[in-house]
C-alpha cells in the first residue's frame, strides 16, 4: 500500500473530519462538567424501589427553588444530579425529597439512642459512636453513592490549569523532538519533526473534541479533569508512535544517502505499520474491556482514551510522514 502516495486521500480524509468535528463543537460546544463550572453533584441509588421517571425528580426539586438541574441516570438503578453549589442543609433537603418517591414525604430513619436502666432506677443513654460521623441519617429508599461540591472561582482556576498543562505539553513535546533529532540526516530540518508531530496531535485532540461535544449534547456527557488527563494521556501515547516513524526515517536516510525521498519515506512507513498497529490493537482491546465492564466511573475517561489511541494510530501513519514529505518538497519548491 502507497501511503506517500495515496497523500492527497489521507489528507482529505483528516480534513473532512477535522472540519466536521470543529463545526461541532462551534454548533453544540463542551458540556463542561462541575470540575471547571462549580457547582454541586450528587449520586445516588435507590434500594427498595425502581428509578423513579427522571422529569419527575427534576421537577420535584425545582419546584423546591433549585434552578437549572440536571438529572442523569446511570448504571445498578441509579441517579446522578448536577446544580448549583448547595450548602449542607440544602443537601439533606435534596436528599430527603428524592427519598420521598418511596410512599413517605420524609422517610428517614434516625439512629436512636439506647436507653439502660440502672439498678437505683436512673436513665443512662448510650451513644453508639461509629453513627456520630454520619449524624445517625438513614434514609429507607436510597443510599447516597458520592457528594461534591466545587466553588466557581476554583472551577475557573482548574479550568486555567488545565489550559495551561495541555499547553506545557505541547510546546515540551516540540522541545523534545527538535532536540532529538538534532543530528538528523538531511534533508529535514530537526525542527519540521516537532512542529509536525504536534500538527498530528492537535489533529487527534480535535477529533476526539468534536465526539464529545456530540456525546454531552446527546448523552449528557460532561468534561472534567479526567477527561483532561485522558487528553494528556492521548498526546504522549500519540507522540510515541509518531516518533517512532520518525526515528526509521532518520535512520533510513543515514543509510541511504542519496536515494530518493519519497522512496525512504515509504520504506520507514512500511517497517513501523506493523509494529504501530499492533501495539494500538492490544491497547485498544484492554480500554474496550475496561468500557464494557469498568464501571460508569471511568467510563466517559475510557472512551476518551479509545477515541484518542484511534485517531492517534492514524495520524502517526497516516499522517505524520506524508506532512514530513509534502512540506520538503514545497520548500523544494520554492
Amino acid at each position: 500500500m502507497k501511503i506517500i502516495g495515496y497523500r492527497k486521500l489521507w489528507f482529505s480524509l483528516s480534513a473532512l473530519v477535522v472540519v466536521a468535528s470543529i463545526v461541532l463543537l462551534g454548533v453544540f460546544g463542551l458540556r463542561l462538567g462541575i470540575d471547571f463550572t462549580g457547582g454541586s453533584l450528587l449520586e445516588a441509588k435507590y434500594t427498595e424501589i425502581e428509578l423513579p421517571v427522571l422529569d419527575d425528580i427534576r421537577f420535584k426539586i425545582e419546584e423546591e427553588g433549585f434552578e437549572n438541574v440536571r438529572v442523569q441516570a446511570t448504571g445498578d438503578n441509579g441517579v446522578l444530579l448536577r446544580m448549583r453549589d448547595v450548602t449542607e442543609e440544602e443537601h439533606q433537603s435534596i436528599l430527603v425529597m428524592l427519598n420521598s418517591f418511596g410512599g413517605e414525604e420524609a422517610a428517614v430513619e434516625e439512629d436512636i439512642p439506647e436507653i439502660t436502666v440502672g439498678e437505683d432506677g436512673t436513665a443512662e443513654i448510650v451513644i453508639d459512636e461509629s453513627s456520630l460521623g454520619n449524624k445517625g441519617l438513614k434514609y429507607s429508599h436510597i443510599e447516597e453513592l458520592r457528594f461534591e461540591s466545587i466553588g466557581p472561582v476554583i472551577g475557573n482556576e482548574l479550568k486555567r490549569k488545565a489550559l495551561y498543562a495541555i499547553l506545557v505539553v505541547v510546546i515540551a513535546i516540540i522541545l523534545f523532538i527538535a532536540w532529538s533529532f538534532r543530528k538528523v540526516s538531511e534533508p529535514v530540518s530537526s525542527w519540521k519533526y516537532g512542529v509536525i508531530a504536534v500538527i498530528a496531535l492537535i489533529h487527534d485532540v480535535v477529533i476526539t473534541f468534536g465526539v464529545f461535544a456530540v456525546l454531552g449534547k446527546y448523552l449528557g456527557v460532561e468534561i472534567d479533569l479526567a477527561f483532561v488527563a485522558a487528553a494528556l494521556t492521548v498526546l504522549g501515547y500519540s507522540v510515541n508512535d509518531t516518533i517512532v516513524v520518525f526515528d526509521r526515517i532518520r535512520e533510513n536516510l543515514a543509510q541511504h544517502l542519496g536515494s530518493n525521498f519519497k522512496q525512504t519515506l515509504e520504506m520507514s512507513v512500511h517497517q513501523t505499520v506493523v509494529r504501530s498497529l499492533n501495539t494500538s490493537f492490544t491497547t485498544l482491546l484492554v480500554l474496550f474491556a475496561l468500557f464494557m465492564f469498568g464501571g460508569d466511573s471511568i467510563k466517559w475517561f475510557v472512551l476518551a482514551l479509545l477515541v484518542g489511541v484511534l485517531v492517534g494510530t492514524y495520524s502517526s501513519i497516516f499522517l505524520a510522514s506524508p506532512l514530513l514529505y509534502t512540506w520538503e518538497r514545497f520548500g523544494k519548491r520554492r
